[in-house]
C-alpha cells in the first residue's frame, strides 16, 4: 500500500531581508507519521511550521500541506490544520469550556457538534477538573492539554506542535506523548518541533535544521548508527559542531 504524501515542500525558503531564516527545505511528511523538527534555538524551525500553517507566505519554493498549496491557499490551510504554538494563546480570564467554545466557533462548528467534541476532548485528555477554571489558574501541564484541546476541536487529519512540552515535567512529557501516540495511530499526521532528544525518540524520522537549512533526516536511530554516536542527544550536537566547524573556516 502506498503511504499518501500530506505535507511535500520543494525548496521553501524564507527571507527576512537579507537573512535567510527557512534556506531551501525539502521533505516529505505521510499520513499518520509522528515528523520531528530539531535543532537549536534560532535554527529556522518555527519560521518553516508557520509557513506550513497558512501564517507566513514563502519568499520562493512551495509545497502543499493537505493538498492545498502554500503560496496560494493559506486560508485553506489554515482551516485544515491544528496548530498549538510555543506559547500559550488562550483565553486567561476565560474558563477552559469558555475557550474551547470560543475557538469552536471560529471554526464555525454547530452547536451540537461543538458541544459533542468539547464532551469527548474532556474526557479524552482528563480535562473535567478543570474545564469550568479560568484558564490562567491552570498549572502548566494542564493548559498544554487545553491548547491542544482546541487544536483538535475541527478534527484536524494534521497536527502542527511547536515545543509542545517546554516547561512541563517529565511525567507529564510522557503522557502528552502518549496521547500523540494514540492519534497518529487514527491516522492524524503530527509535526512537531522539540528540544527533548528523549521526544525525538518518540519520532518516526527527525529532520535537524541549522543555519536555515535541512542537514540530515531520517529514523532516530537509524541516524545514531549511521553517525557511529552513542545516542541521539551525540549524534545531534556532533552533527551541529560539525556544521559551525565548517562554516566557520568559510
Amino acid at each position: 500500500m502506498t503511504e499518501r504524501v500530506v505535507v511535500d515542500l520543494d525548496h521553501l525558503t524564507r527571507r527576512f531581508g537579507s537573512f535567510t531564516a527557512v534556506d531551501q527545505i525539502s521533505l516529505e511528511v505521510y499520513e499518520g507519521e509522528i515528523f520531528g523538527f530539531l535543532g537549536a534555538n534560532g535554527a529556522g524551525k518555527t519560521t518553516a511550521i508557520r509557513m506550513l500553517c497558512g501564517l507566513l507566505l514563502p519568499t520562493s519554493g512551495g509545497g502543499h500541506v493537505a493538498g492545498f498549496d502554500v503560496l496560494t491557499q493559506s486560508e485553506q490551510i489554515k482551516k485544515s490544520i491544528g496548530y498549538m504554538s510555543q506559547k500559550f494563546s488562550l483565553y486567561v480570564d476565560l474558563s477552559a469550556r469558555q475557550n474551547l467554545e470560543f475557538y469552536g466557533a471560529a471554526y464555525n462548528l454547530d452547536r451540537r457538534t461543538l458541544a459533542d467534541q468539547i464532551a469527548a476532548l474532556t474526557q479524552r485528555l482528563s480535562l473535567g477538573e478543570f474545564i469550568d477554571r479560568p484558564a490562567g489558574s491552570l498549572p502548566v501541564g494542564w493548559r498544554q492539554r487545553l491548547a491542544l484541546a482546541a487544536a483538535l476541536l475541527h478534527k484536524p487529519r494534521i497536527l502542527f506542535l511547536d515545543e509542545p512540552t517546554g516547561g512541563v515535567d517529565p511525567v507529564f512529557r510522557r503522557t502528552f506523548w502518549g496521547l500523540l501516540y494514540q492519534l497518529a495511530e487514527e491516522g492524524v499526521t503530527i509535526f512537531v518541533t522539540t528540544h527533548y532528544m528523549d521526544e525525538a525518540e518518540y519520532c518516526n524520522r527527525i529532520s535537524i535544521m541549522h543555519a536555515g537549512r535541512i542537514i540530515e533526516m531520517g529514523r532516530p536511530f537509524d541516524l545514531v548508527r549511521d553517525h557511529g554516536a552513542a545516542n541521539l542527544e551525540d549524534m545531534f550536537i556532533n552533527l551541529i559542531r560539525a556544521q559551525e566547524t565548517t562554516g566557520a573556516t568559510h
